[in-house]
């Protein structure tokens, strides 16, 4: 039998379907690129819940599959059933839905729907004390970056936010199986690895350990030439960590480093646990240890009770940080969350200004950051070929396109960075 998966949401999200996709593989189903006239006879939909608005295309989605696809059977998993089962349930176009918890257990649950021609619907709730699930992925379509899911959960509880809801408390992935899992990818050929996280800086919480122990281990394997990683709390990574990163020589000089807001007001009424002093002190600590790095973000814009005041505040820090990207996210109201009920919601037009004004600020800012990166000397490690010419990455993540007949995939080479194209660089062989 045909099964094809589609995701919705994070690398997390995108980490666990292809692990799902290697199970069912490994239990003899032929397994499909997802298209929606693809001749599949099942479809795992991961679902994600961060915006009320990912709930509603994950409503229509599965509305749309069930009408181009009445005779095939439809499975929900993921964050969205997770955190609202009820709501989940009601979904009668799905005929198995499964959370984010136990995720092995879906092909169980297919089987039984198979078997047996009745509805399943498994939600396992979260508990205190659940263990990380043990999970893997070998595949992800290219022999050059993987990505490795290291920990599950959050604790933070923002005012904004469902996710704790949606994944449960703080797991840890065991720092003998990482490894064991690295070898694994560095022996298919993999260079570079993502290190991803629903709440990544948590790591190792509940095991005794922090998020430097795995990056430390993750270095040490061979083969592996460069370590990526996913979204940080600043409020957790400090000065010691920064240091022992670049005495790894492998961390890459990119850092997502969640900010919400550069107002300090506004991050109180979030539920933030930092200030704008100390997230600007601790991009001047990672600017000092990772020269060139590239500090990407998150900016909600209209969260409750956000004055014009609060905005402006929040964009003039942005550009004092100098970010090389920022994503901008106008606030949404999500159910079940604190925010949602707080006082001071703004209208619509005003989060779209307020947003378009950020995005303005953000390609500024990009092209500011482009410009300083021409002129220089990278290690990029190449990913894609054509015609118009061959595509890596440096190591902080800027796109770079070299005019070359010769083959690159899976090189690291030198490249003198020549000007700026659109959102990234063009560069000549430095050899």
């Amino acid at each position: 039998m045909k099964i094809a998966f589609y995701t919705f949401g994070c690398k997390v999200n995108q980490y666990e379907t292809q692990a799902l996709r290697q199970q069912f593989a490994a239990r003899g189903w032929e397994v499909l690129d997802f298209s929606h006239n693809a001749p599949w006879d099942a479809v795992v939909v991961n679902s994600c819940t961060v915006t009320a608005e990912g709930d509603r295309k994950t409503r229509q989605f599965l509305r749309r599959l069930r009408r181009e696809h009445p005779e095939g059977v439809i499975c929900l998993t993921g964050c969205f059933p997770q955190a609202f089962p009820e709501e989940a349930a009601a979904l009668l176009e799905a005929d198995v839905i499964t959370g984010s918890r136990d995720r092995r257990k879906l092909t169980e649950a297919l089987d039984r729907f198979l078997a047996t021609g009745e509805r399943v619907v498994e939600i396992a709730p979260h508990q205190r004390g659940e263990s990380f699930e043990t999970m893997s992925a070998e595949e992800f379509g290219r022999r050059t970056r993987a990505f490795v899911k290291i920990e599950d959960g959050c604790e933070n509880y923002c005012a904004y936010c469902i996710i704790p809801t949606a994944r449960g408390p703080v797991r840890s992935k065991p720092l003998e199986d990482l490894r064991r899992e690295l070898e694994g990818l560095a022996g298919a050929g993999y260079r570079e690895v993502v290190l991803a996280g629903i709440n990544l800086s948590a790591y190792g919480k509940e095991l005794g350990l922090r998020l430097i122990d795995a990056i430390e281990t993750a270095a040490a394997v061979p083969g592996i030439r460069r370590l990526r990683l996913g979204s940080l709390e600043p409020d957790v990574i400090g000065p010691e960590d920064f240091a022992r990163m670049a005495a790894t020589g492998k961390v890459c000089p990119q850092f997502h480093l969640s900010l919400q807001s550069g107002c300090d007001a506004t991050l109180r009424r979030m539920g933030r646990r930092y200030d704008t002093a100390h997230y600007l002190a601790t991009v001047e600590e990672i600017r000092h240890r990772f020269p060139l790095a590239a500090i990407t973000t998150d900016l909600i814009v209209g969260f409750p009770g956000e004055t014009e005041e609060d905005f402006q505040a929040s964009a003039a820090f942005a550009r004092q940080v100098g970010f090389a990207r920022i994503h901008v996210f106008p606030y949404s109201q999500r159910p079940g969350t604190r925010a949602a009920k707080l006082p001071g919601q703004l209208p619509p037009e005003v989060k779209k200004r307020r947003a378009g004004e950020l995005i303005a600020l953000g390609e500024e800012l990009r092209g500011a950051f482009l410009d300083r990166m021409a002129g220089t000397t990278q290690e990029v490690l190449f990913e894609e070929g054509g015609p118009e010419g061959q595509t890596g990455y440096t190591a902080n993540y800027t796109p770079v396109t070299v005019l070359s007949l010769e083959g690159l995939q899976g090189q690291v080479r030198s490249v003198h960075l020549t000007g700026r194209q659109g959102d990234g660089c063009t560069g000549e062989l430095a050899e």
